[in-house]
């Protein structure tokens, strides 16, 4: 994952950063269509069937863009040095409009009778924050570790990996929090009537905070990951 990033020693071509864009609208127009399409039917094993295509295309383009597909883990990923601001922008545009496109198809799909809506409120939102910020921080914390850690260079189980956390959170809080961990899912989400539009801010900030602390923690026990962008090429 991150190998674009990891190894670039020079500015990316305009056709290498179109192709980027359009691997993060794949991959999280899939995982935002998968978590509509299952939750919105009710299916029983809803957080495999999320955990399996975040796995899949991590794997897809995790050689092209990095495969974050979530605003979180580009901030976390921004935060680590992996990235640059002008490249993380593009990123949350890509990724923010794939939910929200995912998310207008899969209702459209699934087209289903009626949609419970998660509007917490009272000590249910201080609970959602904490379990969106705990999980968001959990997959991030992956991410950073399995994904651009120098000492897992060209590992094979950094999909497995970060597939399994979202399934983990999903199964654990997804009942309590609506199990976003993904700013791109929380949008998509309340597109689709998953989520209160009123209260999209208790996803976008708790996630973002995950995200942004597993950068800070990941560098605090890896200082030696510090070294700038255009340092780390092979």
């Amino acid at each position: 994952m991150i190998v674009a990033l990891r190894h670039r020693t020079a500015p990316f071509r305009r056709e290498d950063l179109m192709r980027s864009y359009i691997t993060e609208f794949i991959g999280t127009f899939f995982l935002v269509f998968t978590v509509g399409a299952t939750v919105l039917a009710m299916a029983p094993l809803a957080p495999v069937a999320i955990g399996a295509i975040l796995m899949v295309m991590v794997y897809a383009g995790g050689h092209i863009s990095g495969a974050h597909y979530n605003p979180a883990v580009t901030l976390a990923v921004l935060l680590r040095g992996r990235i640059g601001l002008a490249d993380a922008v593009p990123y949350w545009i890509a990724q923010l409009v794939a939910g929200v496109i995912a998310a207008l198809l899969a209702s459209f799909v699934v087209n289903p009778a009626k949609v419970t809506q998660v509007s917490p409120s009272g000590r249910d939102l201080w609970v959602a924050l904490l379990a969106e910020a705990l999980f968001t921080f959990a997959l991030a914390y992956v991410v950073l570790n399995a994904a651009t850690s120098s000492d897992h260079p060209g590992n094979s189980f950094y999909g497995l990996a970060i597939g399994f956390t979202v399934a983990a959170g999903a199964f654990a809080v997804g009942g309590i929090s609506g199990g976003a961990f993904n700013p791109a899912v929380a949008v998509g989400a309340a597109t689709m009537g998953l989520f209160a539009w009123s209260k999209i801010w208790i996803w976008l900030l708790a996630d973002l905070v995950g995200g942004a602390l597993a950068g800070v923690v990941f560098l605090a026990l890896n200082p030696k990951e510090r070294a700038p962008l255009e340092a780390t090429a092979a």
